[in-house]
């Protein structure tokens, strides 16, 4: 465990028990959400990586038109 977590788990041990299942809800909800986005990045790493292949190569090729926001 990190000095910083660490220190973050001391200083939320002395809140009101209320506050403290909060934060440990919060935290568990990130936790979770960044194993799941972790799966999904496992899952499409090929794929990814061919969209930013082709998407180099189109580049390359001129195929790309710089726009502004207001043009999208």
């Amino acid at each position: 465990m990190t000095v910083l977590l660490k220190e973050a788990f001391e200083r939320a041990s002395k809140l009101p028990e209320e506050l403290q299942d909060e934060i440990a809800k919060e935290l568990l909800a990130d936790i979770e959400a960044e194993e799941c986005w972790d799966e999904t990045l496992k899952k499409t790493g090929d794929k990814l990586g061919k969209l930013a292949d082709k998407a180099l190569e189109d580049f390359k090729a001129g195929k790309f038109k710089k726009m502004g926001f207001d043009e999208l």
